[in-house]
């Protein structure tokens, strides 16, 4: 499965490693992804998503349901 959070919609991106001399070599910057597993009340089951730890402080604030609402609109299959 590809590293990319479900909710957000980050994925990794490149840049460089820098040494104490200063020379530059490619590396990869990956987000902080978690799987997750959370009860939806109103259908009475629980579902899993791959989350970064930003999208489940917005599940905290904005609440589960209206998450999901918006991952449906936007054709992802939950």
């Amino acid at each position: 499965m590809a590293r990319v959070c479900q909710v957000t919609g980050k994925k990794p991106i490149t840049g460089h490693k820098v040494s104490f001399s200063n020379k530059k070599a490619k590396r990869r910057f990956l987000p902080n992804l978690q799987v997750k597993r959370f009860f939806l009340a109103e259908e009475d089951r629980w579902i899993t998503l791959k989350l970064t730890t930003d999208a489940m402080r917005t599940i905290n604030k904005n609440g589960l349901l209206s998450v999901v609402k918006e991952l449906r609109a936007k054709g992802e299959k939950i």
